[in-house]
């Protein structure tokens, strides 16, 4: 004979004190392993959500990676489509697509390319590829508004 919860809960004789601690010990250990995943992961996921790809100072001084990104763009002449300040002219406004593109994104745009949209892949360029991560750096500070147009220098120097 099937007894329902109700009847185990309300009958502690008949076997729902039993049943209680198991549905409490079931929902305290899924409670715990809920809190633990939560507060346990936030610190690295904070860290890593949170951490710009660049360093920069006064808008110009920016950290050796970042200027190695800004001199990539420059050796390369993105500006020919996006414009010397990336906001757009025959390409689009890079200030504009890096707040949408997240950084998987725009290494697969750039080196890939969007060839029916005018973008070339640059995945054949050393250049490029050695400074995808710092290209990126750059134009993310860019479009964060932290980066000023114009030339860069290294912070220090």
């Amino acid at each position: 004979m099937k007894t329902s919860i109700n009847a185990k809960l309300a009958n502690p004789v008949a076997g729902g004190a039993m049943f209680c601690a198991s549905v409490r010990a079931t929902v305290c250990a899924t409670v715990w392993a809920t809190v633990c995943t939560i507060f346990c992961a936030a610190p690295a996921l904070a860290q890593t959500a949170g951490a710009a790809p660049y360093q920069v100072s006064d808008g110009t001084k920016v950290d050796p990676q970042t200027l190695s990104g800004w001199r990539t763009w420059r050796a390369m002449a993105c500006e020919r489509c996006h414009g010397a300040a990336q906001e757009g002219m025959v390409g689009p406004s890079l200030v504009a697509s890096l707040k949408a593109l997240n950084k998987d994104q725009f290494k697969e745009v750039v080196l890939k390319g969007r060839i029916e949209k005018g973008m070339p892949n640059f995945d054949g360029s050393k250049m490029v590829v050695e400074n995808i991560d710092n290209l990126y750096g750059y134009l993310k500070g860019r479009s964060d508004g932290a980066i000023q147009p114009g030339r860069l220098q290294e912070i220090g120097k």
